[in-house]
This record gives C-alpha cells, structure tokens and sequence, in this order.
C-alpha cells in the first residue's frame, strides 16, 4: 500500500516540476476552493508567521465545536476534535500552540461532562490520552513552556474534581507530575 501511494506522489511530483508559477498558484487556490480543511490548512501555513493567532483560534474553534455544538446535548464528535489538532500540528509546526490545542481539548471534555454529567470510559480514555501526549511533548520538547499553560492545567484539576471513571485522579496525577518535573523551568533528565 505504501508503494502505491508514494508512487502516486512521485508521479504527481515530477508533472508538478513541469508547471510555471501561474499554474502552481491557480492549482493551490482550486485546492483551498475544494474544502474547508484544505483551505484552513492553506492558511495556517501562510498566516503561521504573520497572524499565528487567527490560525490558532480557527483551530479551538473546530475542537470546541466537537464537543459544544449548539444543540442542548449531543454525542461530542472527538475524533474530529482530534483531527484539528493533527491538522494544526501539520500545517504550522507550532508546538505552543499543538499545546494550547490540547489542552483545549481536554477543557473542553471536562466541561462538557460538567455540563452534561458522567459520559463513559472511552470518553475519558480519550481525555487520559490526550493529557499523556501533552505530557510527553511538555516534558520532551517544550519544558520552557510549561509556565505558560501551568494555571490552566492547575484549574482543570479544580475542574474534573470528582468525575468518575478514574479521569478526575488521572487528571490530578498528570498535573501533579507536570509541576514537580516543570514548575522550577528546569528540563527534567531524561
């Protein structure tokens, strides 16, 4: 399968090497016309430099939307919550802001359950996952950044409180590693 697809690529590859500027850019603009993902990828990546904040916030826009989507209750869409995040991640690079996503994510989780009460396990495995991953790229990339998000981790703790499926102490356990290893800015050994 492999194979096939990076063949594909290849092939695509070297008709593209033939096409002049004009082209190119007309190409990209009927990619950004085709959906909405592609056009939001597009600018992600062009606007990462000028207007990283825009990007960012169409991005937490799509994840909130995922769980909170106007309707009084509805079955929160955490797959494509996730994919914004994966989609962010691709189009900037941006590990601040790969962060911010994530946690926004898990906030959002938590106060959907808050709202709407004990949802089920696969529900907070989701969450637990996503607080891994962010974890492991506060620890391992962005040690330097955890003074930035360290009070919204600190109040997701206030938050899950006593939300069931062991999410709540998960949550606490997370959050307490992240401040014994982070708080003092030092990188934590490997």
């Amino acid at each position: 399968m492999k194979e096939k697809k990076s063949a594909g690529w290849q092939k695509i590859r070297g008709n593209l090497r033939e096409w002049d500027k004009p082209a190119l850019i007309a190409l990209i603009k009927d990619l950004h016309d085709a959906s909405p993902d592609n056009r939001d990828f597009l600018q992600a990546r062009f606007q990462a430099e000028e207007n990283e904040g825009a990007a960012l916030e169409n991005y937490r826009r799509r994840i909130v939307e995922q769980f909170f989507s106007g309707r009084d209750f509805a079955e929160p869409k955490l797959t494509e919550a996730r994919k914004a995040i994966r989609d962010y991640r691709k189009a900037t690079g941006n590990l601040t802001g790969t962060i911010d996503l994530m946690l926004t994510y898990v906030e959002s989780g938590t106060k959907f359950t808050r709202q709407f009460g004990d949802i089920d396990a696969p529900f907070y495995d989701s969450l637990e996952s996503m607080l891994r991953e962010l974890s492991r790229l506060l620890l391992a990339e962005g040690c330097e950044l955890y003074p930035r998000f360290r009070q919204r981790v600190q109040r997701l703790t206030s938050d899950a409180g006593n939300i069931g499926w062991g999410y709540g102490d998960a949550l606490r356990e997370y959050a307490d590693m992240l401040e014994h290893k982070l708080a003092n800015g030092e990188k934590p050994a490997p």
